[in-house]
């Protein structure tokens, strides 16, 4: 079986546009910038409001899947995406702690108050737990970190809900790929 084959046909599902196509292209070229990459798409991913026009989960799912068909290594691939998603929602907590209030009055929130508005619905609703559950859920992904800085959720809760989804998340976006075409080569 022609596992580079199997390999193409999933990326050529996953790869939605031409940026998720030059990412993998570039990481398939330069497998040792793969941890660099996938954490700087996490980053950006993860980052309120920009995370919205940073489209990095098909591009991460396709790099699990090229994990499994070279010789880039898992564990630092996927400490390169839960690096950058944690520091993402770090920075944005940061940024909406700073804000306070005023965050939803700022570009770009200001024209799209009802993206500040959802994020702080499904805070005010789960608490601690949005900030592990929101990292899943596209919609509300790039603002409940902001939301819960301005609403000053103790540090340390935080922190510990950011990390661990950070971990989870890459790890849930990583390894199937990596797994299924592992598995194809048995």
């Amino acid at each position: 079986m022609d596992f580079s084959a199997v390999a193409h046909d999933i990326l050529a599902g996953i790869q939605a546009n031409a940026f998720g196509q030059q990412v993998l292209e570039f990481v398939k070229a330069h497998g040792e910038w793969a941890p660099v990459i996938v954490f700087l798409l996490a980053f950006g991913e993860s980052l309120a409001v920009i995370g919205f026009f940073v489209p990095a989960t098909f591009a991460l799912v396709g790099i699990g899947a090229l994990i499994g068909t070279t010789d880039i290594e898992f564990w630092p691939v996927w400490l390169g995406a839960a690096a950058g998603a944690g520091l993402g929602d770090w920075v944005s907590y940061w940024v909406g702690y700073k804000l306070e209030n005023t965050a939803k009055h700022v570009w770009p929130l200001s024209r799209y108050p009802d993206l500040y508005d959802r994020g702080e619905r499904f805070f005010r609703r789960w608490g601690v737990w949005s900030v592990f559950l929101g990292r899943f859920f596209g919609p509300v992904r790039a603002i409940v970190p902001l939301v819960a800085g301005v609403f000053e959720m103790p540090r340390v809760l935080f922190q510990a809900a950011n990390w661990a989804s950070a971990m989870v998340w890459a790890f849930v976006l990583l390894a199937p790929g990596f797994a299924a075409l592992k598995i194809l080569q048995y």
